[in-house]
């Protein structure tokens, strides 16, 4: 089969490689299309791969050809699912959807609707991002996520919330899920994407070029402003927004940094790749198997699949591409060079 594939840092091309054999836990698919990720570019140009070479590519959607005898999630062969994958994994060489044919954990992926009106294009848009927002402002556990209350129980009661990034893939699929759970919801973007995340459900949106931004939301707010998740890596701007009192704050970031003052009630900092519950390495650091992401994710996912049915989650903006996994290099180099703003770029496989 072709597919996407690299080993060190620069090296990243179609290459024709043998079909992965099937692992227990996972399903092989036939792929139909892609989206993509800042973190694949990210990858290709800074991370070391898997010998001889990892694929890459994290989301996708596509059609089961087979299941390993431990998927415990209801598939069958011929239907269609679409999901998140750990793409470019240095630890397992057989990870990655930018290929014809991929293999992906059976019991955190999720189901295609028959009566939905969105086809496979948009909802290839939707894993990573929505799995990275249960992480991040969901996850049960200290330090785990900011810690919201869960989506439909309507908790919230109107306590603001700050999105950092809030045209992004990721910022927008929390916007309405933060929503969802009865949050007030205050978010970053430029102001052409200003209509973007209000139609998502934010409540106040700042411009993130003015320099009194993070000033502003703590004005705005009255200095207390208690949760903050930044998908912009913009943390000096959300510790300026978030309340002076560091004893009441719950930080969160999708960046592997430090938190940007001491005394935080909590601080998380995740990476959607725990979800799988398998160890790996990234970028120099160990990551071992977390059981308990796993669990979460697989309720998370099955929550996701739900309410996507139900229409009650809206895909990101899609840009549908041309050239098929040939053409994925070209739209990884437009995001790499910001050339891609309030869209998710997808490509067709078959």
């Amino acid at each position: 089969m072709k597919a996407l594939t690299f080993n060190t840092p620069g090296d990243a091309a179609i290459r024709e490689i043998p079909l992965p054999p099937l692992r227990p836990e996972y399903m092989l698919i036939k792929i139909s299309t892609i989206a993509l990720n800042p973190t694949d570019w990210k990858h290709i140009n800074h991370a070391k791969g898997a010998d001889p070479f990892s694929i890459v590519g994290c989301d996708y959607a596509g059609t089961v050809v087979s299941l390993g005898p431990g998927v415990a999630k209801s598939f069958s062969v011929g239907e269609k699912v679409y999901g998140c994958a750990h793409g470019s994994n240095q630890s397992e060489a057989t990870d990655g959807v930018f290929a014809e044919y991929a293999l992906v954990k059976g019991d955190v992926s999720m189901r295609v609707p028959f009566s939905l009106s969105i086809g496979l294009e948009d909802l290839c848009t939707i894993p990573l991002g929505a799995i990275t927002v249960g992480q991040g402002l969901f996850q049960p556990g200290h330090n785990k996520s900011i810690g919201l209350a869960w989506p439909e129980d309507g908790l919230g009661k109107g306590e603001y919330v700050f999105i950092s990034g809030g045209s992004t893939a990721t910022g927008t699929l929390g916007i309405q899920l933060a929503k969802m759970a009865g949050y007030t919801v205050l978010t970053t973007c430029s102001p052409q994407n200003e209509e973007l995340v209000r139609s998502r459900g934010a409540d106040h949106i700042f411009d993130y070029n003015d320099e009194d931004c993070g000033k502003k939301i703590r004005e705005f707010t009255q200095n207390t402003l208690r949760y903050a998740w930044d998908v912009a890596y913009s943390p000096e701007l959300c510790d300026a927004a978030l309340s002076s009192d560091s004893s009441i704050v719950h930080f969160g970031t999708v960046h592997p940094d430090d938190p940007p003052r001491e005394g935080f009630a909590s601080f998380s900092s995740t990476s959607m790749y725990t979800m799988f519950g398998e160890k790996f390495d990234k970028y120099g650091h160990h990551y071992p198997a977390s059981e308990e992401d796993f669990e979460f994710a697989k309720r998370w996912t099955t929550f996701i699949e739900r309410i996507v049915a139900e229409g009650k989650l809206i895909p990101h903006p899609k840009r549908v591409e041309n050239g098929g996994l040939d053409g994925i290099l070209d739209g990884l180099a437009m995001l790499k060079e910001e050339k891609i703003r309030g869209e998710k770029v997808v490509y067709r496989i078959e």
